[in-house]
């Protein structure tokens, strides 16, 4: 093997420490700690720890204020102080793990800080995707030969080294600054450099993963990246030496271990709990008529809330699915150039679907109010090109400019209604597009457009055999999720994250046009799915900042009194529902839908809404499991009937798919919130949004990867989310689980290291729970109330 494609293996390696970072635009939660995956959880934060300085467990402040809350079962606690070796008061536990986690004060600047400062100007000059109206020169040759032809031209870069004469050869390059080095080094050295920046290295390893237009227009390598930062290295006089001392067990790290899984337990016992008691009840529950319609939403923690609320107003069922709705597809909307992801990071796009207009006069009055605003758009956008022409325009229009900033900041609710009747009087797309669906036997980049009629069959019954689905009502609806903020880099973080951070409302137009197609109903009733004639598939998006869900189109007027009884029933669930979500952000509940409404118009609005911030469970069954609890909006909630899955193919599906995605999302929220400077993205008070691909904290360094402190914290030193490993209940068979897992050997890698719990409610056994305990072992853990027999007492026996 060369030497080239040794380093090329090599770096390629030792970047799997690092995890990939998408752009701000298209946020997408991640386990920041995913490359260590392959490690149990414990021996993983140690060596994230030892390369990227975060902390893996929450502070000891955190924990005391578990306990006072209750939240952690003092039984559960002494029961696992005790296995881990500890004995004595949690009190002076506490103390010592406050102890070890006191950060050392930070040293003078060295020259592994120069290398950073320098580095990251011409990172974010080099992977601006658009901000910036004067482009760095020579991007289209690639980062290397960008950096080699102009580095002489920066006077911060010593001339000293490598740097002064840089090879062609970016491996030329890297192999000429670790010659003085052994090659047994090397890996350790690329991790070490690439773990530096970690934030800039997840966003190249994204764009060279995902590729795109962005890619293929300014080539960037990991190759190219590294030759630059050690060309860097070696003018700045850094030792490359790494630092091969293993990280020691740290008995603090033992004693939060021991904290959190006791309060791990203590929410997972009150879950299955729950869920074990309704399952035992299900038997006896009467089989329900035809509803007067069902909606599928996302399996999002916020669906949760919605959903009950819902259920609440009329003879309603709602399901679980992921938000993208099984369609694997790249979006065009009619007003773009550009398509947009909607489907999940661990999925391919397999088709490209644009709208296409149908309607040619509203279609017209939308072009012409959507001229204007592009003619506005760009004027704003030469304004801030040129400081002189906006000089000039502030004389003229800066007193309406400052009415307008002023009214987003004393009366953002009347922004909001103003912002509301200009969207009622401009045609959405969804009022004159169709999504094209059909087959078009053409190409649009890699990609075909549209689908044929076996995928459309496809993607239907896989919806529906996931679900469980044997009844259909008239109308059902499916319901993707957006979000809405003003001023909000983090904007994405709160949409559809099964959409690769995108709205949902799309791939629900997609999935109903689908259904309403008599061919695919045609052969959906050979796959057993007999759809009634008069049922109607509609479209719809839950706004999770103010609960409105909107409906898309017009219906027939045979469905006519049942779309209009559903839009007020949801209006009514969306004013209980917020009054709720107000109660959580301190707000008066009485006015739950104008708060809502003001934080998503409020330009200064740290806080539009919680996200999915609380999450720690994941319930897998049907909704009769859960539809008489109130889990608070902390569980995602996937719809799963074993009865209708035989084979066990639908929840394969679920465990390889939606639960591996919705681990991720809970790991982002844990790390994000135990070390938020390492992990998360700090104060939004103090980001600077740079390229459109990220945020600085100040005025430079890394890129933040993860969730900013107003995501997870209520205040400074007030926690909201609970930082916790992900729980998942699934009702279903032992053996059935066992199965799964047995044929996805990363699967049972992940559950066997502790990065989620699994616990199996079985209804072949009573409804007992079973929870996973490693090596395809499972562990009795829980019998639901009706299989409970309490011992006789004795001395009443012998009465």
């Amino acid at each position: 093997m060369s030497t080239e494609s040794t380093i090329h293996d090599s770096i390629e390696a030792a970047a799997t420490s690092v995890n990939s970072t998408w752009p701000i635009h298209s946020f997408v939660t991640a386990n920041p700690l995913a490359g260590f995956e392959d490690l149990p959880f414990e021996e993983a934060v140690s060596r994230a720890a030892g390369l990227l300085g975060g902390h893996g467990y929450p502070s000891a402040e955190t924990f005391r204020k578990a306990l006072d809350r209750g939240q952690i079962d003092p039984e559960r606690l002494e029961a696992e102080l005790a296995e881990a070796g500890f004995e004595g008061d949690p009190e002076a536990h506490l103390a010592r793990i406050a102890e070890a986690r006191t950060a050392a004060e930070r040293g003078p600047d060295t020259p592994a800080d120069r290398v950073d400062r320098i580095l990251v100007k011409w990172l974010s000059a080099f992977l601006d995707e658009g901000s910036a109206h004067w482009s760095m020169p020579n991007r289209e040759a690639g980062f290397y030969a960008a950096f080699r032809g102009m580095a002489g031209h920066d006077g911060t870069i010593p001339d000293e080294g490598v740097v002064t004469a840089l090879p062609e050869s970016p491996i030329e390059t890297i192999t000429t600054v670790l010659e003085p080095y052994p090659e047994g080094q090397w890996p350790a050295v690329f991790e070490a450099q690439l773990a530096a920046l970690p934030g800039w290295t997840g966003v190249i390893k994204q764009r060279i993963e995902e590729g795109g237009s962005w890619q293929s227009t300014y080539p960037v390598s990991l190759e190219g990246y590294l030759a630059v930062r050690l060309a860097l290295a070696d003018a700045l006089g850094v030792d490359l030496t790494p630092d091969r001392d293993a990280p020691e067990s740290d008995p603090a790290d033992e004693l939060a271990g021991a904290f959190l899984r006791a309060w791990e337990a203590t929410y997972r016992d009150e879950l299955v709990g729950a869920v074990a008691d309704e399952a035992a009840s299900m038997a006896d529950a009467d089989a329900g008529g035809r509803p007067d319609a069902q909606l599928v939403f996302c399996i999002d923690t916020r669906s949760e809330v919605i959903r009950r609320h819902i259920e609440a107003v009329g003879d309603y069922e709602t399901y679980g699915y992921a938000g993208f709705f099984g369609i694997p597809m790249e979006y065009q909307e009619y007003d773009s150039d550009v398509w947009v992801k909607a489907c999940p990071p661990i999925l391919d796009p397999q088709h490209r679907i644009p709208d296409f207009p149908t309607d040619a006069e509203t279609k017209a009055n939308h072009d012409r109010w959507w001229s204007v605003r592009e003619a506005a758009d760009e004027v704003i956008e030469s304004l801030e090109a040129n400081a002189a022409t906006a000089y000039g325009f502030v004389e003229s229009a800066g007193s309406g400019y400052g009415l307008a900033l002023a009214a987003r900041t004393l009366v953002p609710g009347r922004v909001h209604d103003w912002v509301d009747a200009l969207r009622a009087s401009v045609p959405d797309e969804e009022e004159f597009c169709d999504p094209v669906v059909h087959h078009q036997h053409t190409y649009s980049g890699d990609l075909p457009v549209g689908l044929t009629d076996d995928e459309k069959v496809e993607y239907a019954a896989t919806a529906f055999e996931l679900m469980g689905w044997e009844t259909f009502g008239r109308l059902v609806v499916f319901t993707g999720h957006a979000s809405e903020t003003a001023n909000n880099p983090y904007a994405a973080s709160l949409d559809c994250g099964a959409c690769a951070g995108n709205p949902g409302g799309p791939s629900a137009r997609v999935l109903a046009a689908i259904c309403n197609d008599d061919d695919v109903r045609t052969a959906l009733r050979d796959r057993g799915f007999d759809i009634p004639e008069d049922t109607l598939f509609v479209a719809g998006e839950h706004n999770t900042t103010t609960d409105e869900v909107e409906l898309f189109g017009d219906v027939p007027e045979s469905h006519a009194a049942d779309l209009a009884r559903l839009r007020a029933d949801l209006e009514t669930a969306r004013e209980t529902a917020t009054a709720e979500r107000a109660e959580t952000m301190d707000a008066d509940a009485d006015s739950g839908v104008r708060e809502t409404q003001r934080r998503a118009a409020d330009w200064a609005e740290t806080r539009p809404e919680w996200g999915l911030a609380g999450n720690a469970g994941f319930v897998v069954g049907p909704r009769a499991l859960t539809s008489g609890l109130d889990l608070d909006g902390r569980s995602f909630l996937h719809s799963y009937d074993w009865a209708t899955d035989p084979d066990g193919d639908a929840l394969e599906a679920i465990l390889t798919g939606p639960m591996v995605v919705t681990q991720w999302i809970n790991s982002q929220y844990y790390f994000s919130t135990v070390d938020n400077a390492v992990y998360g993205s700090g104060s939004k008070v103090t980001h600077n949004p740079v390229g459109n691909i990220g945020v600085y904290q100040g005025n430079g360094g890394d890129l933040m990867t993860g969730l900013p402190l107003q995501s997870l914290l209520a205040a400074d030193d007030e926690p909201y989310h609970q930082p916790l490993r992900l729980s998942t209940v699934v009702h279903a068979p032992v053996d059935r689980v066992t199965d799964v897992l047995t044929a996805h050997e990363a699967l049972a890698q992940l559950l066997d290291n502790e990065w989620l719990s699994l616990t199996v409610v079985d209804p072949t056994e009573d409804n007992r729970a079973f929870r996973y305990d490693g090596g395809l072992e499972w562990t009795p853990a829980f019998e639901p109330a009706a299989a409970r027999v309490e011992t006789p007492d004795p001395a009443v026996a012998d009465d």
